[in-house]
């Protein structure tokens, strides 16, 4: 299978995709957050990339792209309290979010 190589931008953008559908539903109100953060044409291809993956596609995805970046302690730290403002954004944290945030942590770190 191909590797896909993205920038740091379209991994982060990845990661709070992830994130927004831990729960199994994706909220208008998190995509709105992910799309505030990112430019158009950049949401929308990742966005139709995320789509048709699965989730184990997905880890796979963004294990593969973490290699490639080499991440300060202060990136790592922002992109965290994005997951985490994505998470929240419903205002609820549960077993499946907690579940996805334990383990982007351990991939991250």
């Amino acid at each position: 299978m191909k590797k896909i190589k993205w920038t740091k931008d379209e991994l982060q953008l990845y990661i709070l995709l992830l994130c927004a559908s831990a729960d199994l539903v994706r909220t208008e109100a998190e995509l709105d957050l992910i799309k505030s953060k990112f430019n158009e044409p950049t949401f929308d291809k990742i966005y139709q990339e995320f789509l048709e993956d699965t989730e184990e596609r997905s880890f796979e995805k963004i294990q593969d792209n973490i290699a490639l970046h080499h991440y300060s302690h202060r990136e790592i730290e922002n992109l965290r309290k994005e997951m985490q403002e994505v998470f929240f954004t419903d205002k609820k944290f549960g077993m499946l979010e907690r579940n996805m945030e334990r383990i982007l942590r351990n991939m991250l770190y």
